[in-house]
Protein backbone atom coordinates (compact mmCIF):
# COMPACT_ATOMS: atom_id res chain seq x y z
CA UNK A 1 0.00 0.00 0.00
CA UNK A 2 1.11 3.51 -0.77
CA UNK A 3 0.08 6.87 0.62
CA UNK A 4 -0.48 9.08 -2.42
CA UNK A 5 -0.30 12.86 -2.66
CA UNK A 6 -3.72 14.54 -2.48
CA UNK A 7 -4.30 17.02 -5.29
CA UNK A 8 -5.22 20.50 -4.10
CA UNK A 9 -7.76 23.07 -5.20
CA UNK A 10 -6.75 24.48 -8.57
CA UNK A 11 -5.58 21.15 -10.01
CA UNK A 12 -7.59 20.61 -13.23
CA UNK A 13 -8.22 16.91 -12.45
CA UNK A 14 -10.55 18.01 -9.65
CA UNK A 15 -12.96 19.68 -12.09
CA UNK A 16 -13.10 16.93 -14.72
CA UNK A 17 -15.63 14.11 -14.82
CA UNK A 18 -13.96 10.77 -14.12
CA UNK A 19 -14.13 7.81 -16.48
CA UNK A 20 -16.07 4.66 -15.61
CA UNK A 21 -14.00 1.71 -14.46
CA UNK A 22 -14.01 -1.05 -17.07
CA UNK A 23 -11.16 -3.28 -15.89
CA UNK A 24 -11.53 -5.05 -12.57
CA UNK A 25 -7.95 -6.13 -12.28
CA UNK A 26 -4.98 -5.89 -9.95
CA UNK A 27 -4.44 -2.21 -10.75
CA UNK A 28 -7.97 -1.41 -9.52
CA UNK A 29 -7.39 -3.35 -6.30
CA UNK A 30 -4.11 -1.45 -5.83
CA UNK A 31 -5.94 1.85 -6.41
CA UNK A 32 -8.55 0.98 -3.76
CA UNK A 33 -5.79 0.04 -1.29
CA UNK A 34 -3.86 3.24 -2.02
CA UNK A 35 -7.01 5.35 -1.62
CA UNK A 36 -7.76 3.63 1.70
CA UNK A 37 -4.23 4.09 3.00
CA UNK A 38 -4.15 7.74 1.92
CA UNK A 39 -7.54 8.35 3.56
CA UNK A 40 -6.28 6.85 6.85
CA UNK A 41 -3.09 8.91 6.63
CA UNK A 42 -5.08 12.12 6.03
CA UNK A 43 -7.68 11.23 8.70
CA UNK A 44 -10.53 12.03 6.34
CA UNK A 45 -14.02 10.66 5.83
CA UNK A 46 -13.80 10.00 2.11
CA UNK A 47 -11.41 10.18 -0.80
CA UNK A 48 -12.12 9.94 -4.53
CA UNK A 49 -9.63 8.70 -7.14
CA UNK A 50 -9.44 12.09 -8.92
CA UNK A 51 -8.13 13.56 -5.65
CA UNK A 52 -4.97 11.51 -6.12
CA UNK A 53 -4.80 12.28 -9.83
CA UNK A 54 -6.54 9.15 -11.13
CA UNK A 55 -9.57 10.06 -13.28
CA UNK A 56 -11.62 6.93 -12.52
CA UNK A 57 -15.04 6.57 -10.83
CA UNK A 58 -13.86 5.09 -7.52
CA UNK A 59 -14.01 6.37 -3.96
CA UNK A 60 -13.39 5.08 -0.45
CA UNK A 61 -15.07 6.15 2.78
CA UNK A 62 -14.68 5.74 6.53
CA UNK A 63 -17.47 7.43 8.47
CA UNK A 64 -18.37 6.57 12.06
CA UNK A 65 -17.12 3.00 11.77
CA UNK A 66 -18.62 2.35 8.34
CA UNK A 67 -15.85 1.93 5.80
CA UNK A 68 -15.66 0.66 2.28
CA UNK A 69 -15.50 1.69 -1.34
CA UNK A 70 -17.72 2.08 -4.39
CA UNK A 71 -16.78 1.73 -8.03
CA UNK A 72 -18.94 3.39 -10.72
CA UNK A 73 -21.40 4.68 -8.10
CA UNK A 74 -24.81 6.20 -8.60
CA UNK A 75 -26.86 7.89 -5.90
CA UNK A 76 -30.51 7.67 -5.02
CA UNK A 77 -32.31 9.74 -2.43
CA UNK A 78 -35.13 8.02 -0.55
CA UNK A 79 -36.49 11.34 0.74
CA UNK A 80 -36.26 15.05 0.06
CA UNK A 81 -35.17 15.86 3.62
CA UNK A 82 -32.08 18.03 3.76
CA UNK A 83 -29.32 18.78 6.23
CA UNK A 84 -27.01 21.75 6.50
CA UNK A 85 -23.71 21.42 8.27
CA UNK A 86 -19.98 21.98 8.09
CA UNK A 87 -18.24 20.31 5.19
CA UNK A 88 -14.60 20.26 4.23
CA UNK A 89 -12.40 18.55 1.68
CA UNK A 90 -8.94 17.01 1.74
CA UNK A 91 -8.25 18.96 -1.47
CA UNK A 92 -9.07 22.22 0.32
CA UNK A 93 -7.42 21.50 3.68
CA UNK A 94 -8.45 23.21 6.88
CA UNK A 95 -11.47 25.08 5.51
CA UNK A 96 -15.06 24.14 6.41
CA UNK A 97 -18.32 25.74 5.33
CA UNK A 98 -21.98 24.98 5.94
CA UNK A 99 -23.21 23.02 2.95
CA UNK A 100 -26.70 21.80 2.16
CA UNK A 101 -27.00 18.11 1.31
CA UNK A 102 -29.69 15.46 1.33
CA UNK A 103 -30.15 13.82 4.72
CA UNK A 104 -30.43 10.29 3.30
CA UNK A 105 -28.54 8.78 0.37
CA UNK A 106 -28.15 5.33 -1.14
CA UNK A 107 -24.96 4.67 -3.08
CA UNK A 108 -25.06 1.82 -5.56
CA UNK A 109 -22.22 0.51 -7.66
CA UNK A 110 -19.84 -2.38 -7.59
CA UNK A 111 -16.84 -3.36 -5.49
CA UNK A 112 -13.27 -3.79 -6.68
CA UNK A 113 -14.12 -7.27 -7.97
CA UNK A 114 -17.16 -6.13 -9.97
CA UNK A 115 -19.70 -7.48 -7.47
CA UNK A 116 -22.80 -5.36 -6.75
CA UNK A 117 -22.40 -3.07 -3.73
CA UNK A 118 -24.74 -0.74 -1.88
CA UNK A 119 -24.22 1.75 0.95
CA UNK A 120 -27.17 3.32 2.77
CA UNK A 121 -26.26 6.53 4.57
CA UNK A 122 -27.87 9.09 6.85
CA UNK A 123 -26.37 12.30 8.23
CA UNK A 124 -22.55 12.24 7.86
CA UNK A 125 -22.41 9.08 5.74
CA UNK A 126 -25.03 10.50 3.38
CA UNK A 127 -22.99 13.73 3.19
CA UNK A 128 -19.83 11.75 2.43
CA UNK A 129 -21.49 9.68 -0.32
CA UNK A 130 -22.73 12.86 -1.99
CA UNK A 131 -19.41 14.69 -1.58
CA UNK A 132 -17.34 11.85 -3.05
CA UNK A 133 -19.75 11.20 -5.92
CA UNK A 134 -19.54 14.92 -6.71
CA UNK A 135 -15.75 14.54 -7.02
CA UNK A 136 -16.30 11.87 -9.65
CA UNK A 137 -18.42 14.35 -11.61
CA UNK A 138 -15.82 17.14 -11.33
CA UNK A 139 -17.89 19.04 -8.75
CA UNK A 140 -16.34 20.49 -5.60
CA UNK A 141 -18.37 21.19 -2.47
CA UNK A 142 -17.60 24.88 -3.09
CA UNK A 143 -19.93 24.63 -6.09
CA UNK A 144 -22.77 23.71 -3.70
CA UNK A 145 -22.38 26.77 -1.45
CA UNK A 146 -24.76 29.71 -1.47
CA UNK A 147 -23.24 32.75 -3.26
CA UNK A 148 -22.26 34.66 -0.11
CA UNK A 149 -20.55 31.66 1.51
CA UNK A 150 -18.85 30.80 -1.79
CA UNK A 151 -17.35 34.32 -2.00
CA UNK A 152 -16.08 33.94 1.57
CA UNK A 153 -14.63 30.52 0.77
CA UNK A 154 -12.85 31.77 -2.35
CA UNK A 155 -11.36 34.67 -0.38
CA UNK A 156 -10.23 32.27 2.35
CA UNK A 157 -8.64 29.97 -0.22
CA UNK A 158 -6.71 32.86 -1.77
CA UNK A 159 -5.52 34.04 1.63
CA UNK A 160 -4.88 30.74 3.41
CA UNK A 161 -3.97 28.25 0.69
CA UNK A 162 -2.24 30.24 -2.02
CA UNK A 163 1.50 29.50 -2.26
CA UNK A 164 1.97 33.00 -3.71
CA UNK A 165 2.62 36.10 -1.60
CA UNK A 166 -0.43 38.30 -1.33
CA UNK A 167 0.40 41.98 -1.41
CA UNK A 168 -2.06 44.69 -0.49
CA UNK A 169 -4.79 42.28 0.65
CA UNK A 170 -5.92 42.59 4.23
CA UNK A 171 -6.03 39.30 6.08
Amino acid sequence: MTVRQVRLFGDPVLTMAADPVTDFDKSLRTLVRDLSETLRDQRGSGLAAPQIGVPLRVFVFDVEGVRGHLVNPTLDFPSTEEQTGPEGCLSIPGLYYDTRRRLHAVGRGVDQHGRPAQVVGTDELARCLQHETDHLDGVLFLDRLDPTTRRTAMRDIRVKLSPHPIRGLLR
